[in-house]
């Protein structure tokens, strides 16, 4: 299993963790509700999970303009 991050606003790949031994518990997963994980976490057909986080650039820009969050895909 490979985790691999994402940023949900640009798409750029952030990290990838390829280990079949980690857990979600390793990870933080069980810390989340589930919406968040429902959010968050997508189970791909292969057995790979990406998870969807927002990179700095994206943070920066979103805090410094938050009308941003209005627009569908703000940064791309």
């Amino acid at each position: 299993m490979a985790v691999h991050y994402i940023c949900r606003h640009c798409k750029t790949p952030m990290g990838s963790i390829n280990n079949a031994q980690i857990s979600e518990t390793q990870l933080g997963f069980h810390f989340l509700t589930p919406e968040e994980r429902s959010d968050i976490i997508a189970y791909n057909p292969n057995g790979d999970v990406t998870v969807n986080v927002v990179c700095d650039y994206c943070r920066e820009a979103i805090e410094s303009n938050p009308e941003l969050l209005l627009v569908a895909n703000p940064l791309q």
